[in-house]
């Protein structure tokens, strides 16, 4: 592993909270318990689609240790959530649309006891017809699963005359593509502690990325003001979009307020698999026309994404599909269309990438295969159809311009890996191993988009006890937050880690300044640190100034304190306490903004973008099928690295994440029931199944006079390797891919197909 082109030469920093989560001290929020406290279990339907005609509970009622039973009749407010659109029953009343489905509740002394009674409850169902797929949900007979039809959300985006662009195209490549459903493999299953006050209030200690959006849905739930609920959502054991929804927090209050005790409640991985999001399956219908010397000029694309039974954020993902699906080319002629459709399969959600990862995979086989057919170096290719620094967006939205695009283009062509490609360098140990090179690149939104709510913002303050305090509420699960936000208050103040203290994630102690979603949590603490530090120097040098006598131009934040300045250099005068116990008033300074947005009417449009390109060697097993991660450079224009070793970890998790997305994972349903339902049989990739190498190219240069700081890489190092794998696996076999994951028999090869070579061998 080796980071890159970093100039800023930053020191390296220990993880604040890594000593604790690799030695096992750190308790995550399923790991608490509390004295008097229940656990709580949920029945889930048995059938992917039935009408409910009955649920009897009696049985369960009467059962020792059973405390609370909650059915639909025990919501107090709206049976309903949904992050954007509140279409998920909170408990079933009278159907049933996926097998994570809820029906009812319980809440017992113990674990067994909750098991027991669920199995008391009795449910009675007249089972219908699941609907699979996205094209029996849009046949005109189809059973509309509700009230407003099958299909969640439609996009479209139309740009001159493509019908009539194609007509005059020298080359056409048209392919369907397909990509997986699959799953986000925290490592912390959903789960947390609900825990009814005597003051009336209720504390979730639940995992979540936006403590206050869970405020929001649980208050609409229960029907008490949002202001009596107190969401603790940090840390967490791992997201990746996964827990951006409500999943266990309605059963845990209704259980604890009808019992009036604290309940546990923790999914087993099993029952995460089958009530848990997972990445929208989609199919992406691509036809791309170019002129004679290979500039593209038209585009078609049809978009379906099985959203699943309920919506969550499908709409939104499939914004995001829709506006990644031209990438970072110039074509003049656009027809694009997307839908995404109600089944009765598990739900689709949100997941890293956000819809990118599909479209992406998509766009960069058409370039692969566009150069094929001109008969051109793919990459080279690449730069004949790309963007310049000051040209729109892809939906013609004026964006923020950087040369990321070009800097990330460089870093692979003058890569020694690239160069391999044609050099003859690829050596092959066996005769029935191929190996190839490949490469793809992308440009990736960040934050929410035009027209949808994206607060920001953060809290500053100088306690009693002399700590500078951070507060914001973003959440920690797993990304390193706290550590980069660490390194900036140090760079901000001069300061040590010591007089620092960093509030996230608890709606009682934070301002609403967004959710750690989005690529955007970054971005968004640097620039609210650059608004709050004018306010903090100027208090706080403004009372150390007159404390000593000494103008406030002349003196200067530091470790433990106040310094003055000098010729000679910087002496110590007052400590952070004592500054703190001179201010005749709390020093506490709030900034409330938007996260930047185009000024373009274009919904889910970006305006900041971060720039990727990722280059692969591949070995090809054309015996077994198997494909091996030889090397990888992922070269990434991001603006200046605040935290190298969180900058790593990101790009590598991600990159992981998509290995599995292109190799090994995708959550098979049939009829509407999980094929896969535990990690035993679902295939992950580890560190291990990188072989050899992964390089990350940081490039951190910014236009002069750029003021919205560092970009997002929680998502980028994630959206560009399964192209690039399958544009390798092509060079190696001369096999086009356009299915996720790569199926192993498509690379078998019977042995005496093999060449001369290969058979003189064998």
């Amino acid at each position: 592993m080796r980071l890159s082109r970093v100039s800023s030469g930053r020191k390296w920093r220990i993880r604040p909270d890594g000593r604790d989560k690799v030695s096992g001290r750190l308790k995550y929020l399923t790991d608490l318990k509390m004295e008097g406290m229940l656990y709580g279990r949920v029945l889930r339907s048995e059938h992917a689609h039935a009408r409910i005609l009955s649920i009897r509970t009696e049985a369960a009622e009467m059962m020792p240790g059973v405390r609370a039973v909650i059915t639909h009749q025990d919501v107090p407010g709206m049976n309903l959530f949904g992050i954007a659109t509140p279409d998920q029953p909170v408990l079933c009343d009278r159907y049933v649309r996926y097998t994570g489905d809820a029906i009812a509740a319980v809440a017992a002394d113990s674990p067994q006891i909750a098991a027991a009674a669920l199995q008391q409850i009795t449910v009675e169902y007249e089972p219908l017809e699941p609907i699979t797929s996205p094209e029996q949900a849009l046949e005109p007979n189809a059973l509309q699963l509700h009230p407003n039809g099958n299909v969640l959300h439609r996009t479209e985006v139309k740009r001159g005359e493509a019908e009539e662009a194609f007509a005059v195209c020298a080359h056409i490549v048209e392919e369907t593509y397909y990509t997986p459903r699959q799953m986000h493999g925290y490592m912390e299953t959903e789960g947390g502690l609900f825990v009814p006050e005597p003051d009336g209030r209720l504390t979730v200690y639940a995992a979540t990325q936006h403590g206050y959006k869970d405020r929001m849905q649980l208050a609409r739930i229960l029907g008490m003001p949002e202001e009596n609920i107190r969401v603790i959502s940090s840390p967490i054991g791992g997201s990746f979009g996964g827990k951006d929804e409500l999943n266990v927090q309605p059963y845990g209050v209704l259980l604890a307020i009808k019992s009036g005790r604290p309940v546990h409640i923790h999914n087993s991985r099993a029952e995460s698999v089958r009530a848990g999001l997972k990445r929208h399956p989609m199919k992406i219908e691509m036809k791309t026309g170019a002129d004679p010397q290979g500039r593209i000029i038209a585009h078609r694309v049809r978009i379906t994404a099985d959203t699943g039974a309920y919506a969550t954020l499908g709409a939104p993902v499939l914004n995001f599909a829709t506006e990644h699906c031209m990438g970072p080319y110039v074509i003049p002629h656009l027809d694009v269309e997307g839908i995404s459709v109600y089944t009765n399969n598990g739900v689709s959600g949100e997941f890293r990438g956000f819809g990118g990862n599909q479209a992406i995979f998509a766009m960069e086989g058409q370039m692969d295969r566009l150069a094929a057919l001109l008969g051109m170096d793919p990459w080279v290719y690449r730069l004949l159809n790309m963007r310049e620094a000051g040209d729109p967006g892809p939906l013609e939205q004026e964006i923020v311009h950087t040369d990321g695009l070009a800097q990330v283009y460089e870093a692979i062509s003058s890569s020694s890996l690239w160069q391999r490609r044609d050099s003859g360098d690829l050596q092959e140990s066996l005769p029935w191993i191929r190996r190839g090179v490949g490469a793809a690149v992308a440009m990736h939104g960040a934050g929410l988009g035009y027209g949808i709510p994206d607060p920001a913002g953060g809290r500053l303050s100088l306690t009693p006890e002399g700590l500078i305090e951070a507060a914001f509420s973003y959440e920690e699960f797993g990304q390193g937050l706290i550590g980069t936000l660490e390194i900036m208050l140090c760079d901000l103040f001069s300061c040590d880690r010591k007089d620092l203290s960093i509030v996230i994630g608890d709606t009682d102690r934070v301002p609403h300044s967004g959710s750690s979603t989005a690529s955007r949590s970054t971005t968004m603490a640097w620039m609210a640190l650059q608004r709050l530090k004018p306010m903090f120097l100027s208090k706080v040098l403004g009372i150390a100034s007159r404390l000593t006598g000494q103008p406030s131009m002349e003196l200067t934040t530091g470790i433990h304190g106040v310094y003055a300045k000098s010729v000679s250099g910087v002496r110590p005068l007052l400590s952070y306490r004592q500054i703190a116990e001179a201010a005749d008033e709390p020093l506490v300074f709030d900034t409330q903004f938007e996260y930047p947005t185009t000024p373009d009417n274009v919904v889910g449009g970006h305006y900041l973008y971060t720039y990727a390109a990722v280059a692969v060697e591949v070995e090809v097993n054309t015996i077994s099928g198997e494909v091996k991660l030889l090397d990888t450079l992922h070269a990434v224009a991001a603006g200046p690295v605040i935290n190298p070793m969180g900058y790593i970890g990101q790009i590598e998790g991600g990159s992981l994440m998509a290995l599995g997305f292109t190799l090994t994972e995708d959550a098979v349903m049939r009829e509407g029931l999980y094929a896969t339902t535990n990690l035993d049989t679902y295939l992950m990739p580890t560190i291990k199944d990188i072989h050899t190498r992964l390089e990350i190219e940081a490039i951190e240069d910014l236009p002069d006079g750029d003021s919205f700081g560092p970009r997002g890489i929680g998502e980028v190092g994630s959206v560009a390797l399964a192209p690039a794998i399958t544009s390798a696996v092509h060079h190696a076999t001369g096999m086009w891919l356009n299915k996720l994951p790569i199926e192993r028999e498509r690379l078998i090869q019977p042995l005496f197909e093999q060449d001369e070579e290969r058979r003189h061998f064998v």
